[in-house]
């Protein structure tokens, strides 16, 4: 529940940067990889901005933490597969550290999202 359209929102414009920019990088991945890594890093990095939209678009605060909960579990899971395709020598250390480093700001973003929510609503109980 938000008073913002979910484009507007910068932790999205910066989760939907770092989708598209994935999307791109796996392009270049052998095409074994099509329905392994490839295919798991670009769901999980797509599952981030559609949590944070889906969260947005609810009635209620609880629902919204919950999905900003399941957007940050997403993008951890998206770290996990860029570390993955680093090791695989399929996104070279330069490319690795850029991903890495959006990575943390977006998880940051979505920390200070969470806090606030639950600072702010916590007398509701949303927890």
């Amino acid at each position: 529940m938000s008073n913002s359209r979910f484009e507007e929102l910068e932790v999205w414009k910066k989760a939907h940067q770092l989708t598209l920019d994935i999307y791109r990088l796996t392009e270049q991945f052998p095409s074994k990889e099509q329905y392994r890594v490839n295919s798991q890093l670009c769901r999980a990095s797509s599952s981030i901005c559609a949590n944070i939209v889906e969260g947005n678009a609810r009635g209620s605060y609880k629902d919204y933490l919950r999905f900003l909960y399941i957007a940050r579990g997403s993008l951890e899971e998206t770290r996990y597969f860029i570390l993955l395709s680093k090791d695989l020598n399929y996104l070279t250390e330069i490319q690795y550290n850029n991903l890495n480093q959006q990575i943390i700001i977006i998880s940051k973003m979505l920390n200070g999202m969470i806090k606030g929510l639950i600072e702010k609503y916590s007398k509701a109980d949303i927890r």
